[in-house]
């Protein structure tokens, strides 16, 4: 087995370990084995200091070696958190672009608006021009018919 394939499985054990002993089961299984140990010298099969020197080994140890998992758990997650803070920074600069595109497409579409309108203009002037050319030309032919006729 090599190292990376240790580290990940000792990883692996780490974060197992931190969820059972956060769990129901845990605090179930943790206080009849108290009430075993207390139940010992009751019963006459070991002596109660002795009892008392085998929990409070057993006791440490586990503290100790809970400490360790749960503290590569936690540096566990802080990679984790550090990885997602990079992504969510690359997420915002991608934002950043998008609205600086967003603002340039909005830019072109003001002026095409305004090319619209100015062209809406012109082609209404322009109708007008061609309107009062037309009046202008039929009053001549009502002129040219009137002066025909004199």
């Amino acid at each position: 087995m090599t190292f990376k394939e240790r580290k990940i499985r000792l990883e692996k054990t780490a974060d197992i370990a931190t969820r059972w002993i956060g769990s129901t089961t845990s605090l179930m299984v943790h206080t009849i084995l108290f009430i075993l140990s207390f139940t010992l010298p009751l019963l006459g099969i070991m002596s109660f200091e002795r009892m008392l020197l085998v929990l409070t080994t057993a006791v440490s140890l586990e503290a100790i070696y809970l400490s360790i998992f749960i503290q590569m758990s936690v540096n566990k997650n802080s990679q984790d958190i550090e990885i997602i803070q990079e992504d969510i920074e690359d997420i915002e600069e991608d934002i950043g672009e998008i609205q600086k595109d967003v603002d340039e497409i909005q830019e072109d579409v003001d002026e095409i608006t305004e090319d619209t309108e100015l062209e809406q203009i012109l082609d209404k002037k322009e109708s007008e021009t061609l309107e009062n050319i037309r009046g202008i030309l039929i009053n001549l032919q009502q002129e040219i018919e009137l002066l025909k006729k004199k």
